[in-house]
């Protein structure tokens, strides 16, 4: 299963109280100064959730994997995100223990419970730091 937008929208809508189209319009808003952050080069930073970045990409050799040739890989730009350690954590806590000696995951197991923290410093808004937020 994956969290679409709609999905947010619709959690915003229920969860803060916004009309569905104050909350469509929110969410949109926040999606569109993050794109155009990035899009300028800029670091976007979440304070306990994550760092999203532009990172430039030289030319370099690779192979094709279907024939073993080697090809040349053009220079690009690439967009990463690097989660927080909090956010790791929240994660990894809550769902750690649905994970055997195997490393596979039983599912039927229900996550530990608890707010996570990633979620609740940014809800409660006790770090608001947000790099590239001076934007028109």
């Amino acid at each position: 299963m994956s969290l679409t937008k709609a999905d947010i929208v619709e959690r915003v809508y229920k969860e803060a109280g916004f009309s569905k189209k104050e909350a469509s319009d929110l969410v949109d808003l926040v999606f569109k100064i993050i794109k155009d952050t990035l899009a300028r080069g800029e670091k976007v930073k979440i304070s306990g959730f994550g760092n999203f970045s532009i990172r430039d990409k030289a030319t370099r050799v690779g192979r094709n994997p279907q024939t073993g040739d080697a090809m040349e890989i053009s220079a690009r730009r690439v967009l990463t995100f690097k989660p927080s350690q909090v956010l790791k954590e929240d994660v990894t806590n809550r769902y750690s223990h649905r994970i055997d000696d195997k490393g596979v995951e039983d599912k039927s197991v229900a996550p530990k419970d608890g707010i996570p923290r990633a979620l609740s410093s940014f809800m409660n808004n006790t770090d608001d730091s947000i790099e590239g937020d001076d934007l028109d």
